[in-house]
């Protein structure tokens, strides 16, 4: 699998990608409202994101966080993608990118891709997109994407607002 946005590719992740991933998923700032930060704290760590988890959701559901590579810098510089949730039966949309990359409109522009891939060759109806409150700007990119509030939800000892699409 491989999309091609106005700036980026989006593909699946691979074991090489560890340092990008620790780079991104390791940053506090960019883990700080997501739920599971502190969760990547080595190569290692990165390691077994990718392999137990991102390899096995797309041979399991055809989909996961996939590695979005700037064109210009050849640079994994975060992630987008769905993320099944078994106990919604919906994906959820997540992204995540190195701050740098922040208010450039990477969010939206992959996102917008991945739902549309994922809607047109997967068959996937319904797209969720958990994010905290205080999150203004990811708030904002959900709406973007057509998503609108269908209330809150908690997990883990958070508290998220829930988004949804028309399935």
């Amino acid at each position: 699998m491989k999309l091609e946005t106005q700036r980026t590719y989006i593909r699946e992740f691979c074991l090489e990608d560890a340092e990008a991933v620790l780079a991104f998923n390791g940053n506090e700032q960019v883990t700080q409202y997501t739920g599971d930060a502190g969760m990547v704290k080595t190569l290692t760590d990165a390691k077994n994101i990718i392999a137990n988890i991102w390899l096995r959701e797309y041979k399991e559901y055809g989909y996961g966080r996939w590695a979005v590579v700037e064109k210009s810098s050849n640079k994994v510089i975060g992630f987008c993608g769905l993320k099944y949730l078994p106990d919604v039966g919906a994906p959820d949309i997540g992204y995540r990118f190195l701050p740098e990359c922040w208010g450039k409109g990477y969010a939206t522009e992959t996102a917008t891709a991945c739902i549309e891939y994922c809607k047109t060759h997967l068959g996937v109806k319904k797209i969720i997109g958990d994010v905290m409150e205080d999150n203004i700007a990811s708030v904002k990119i959900l709406q973007k994407l057509g998503l609108t509030f269908s209330g809150y939800i908690k997990e883990d000892g958070q508290t998220f607002m829930r988004f949804m699409s028309a399935a």
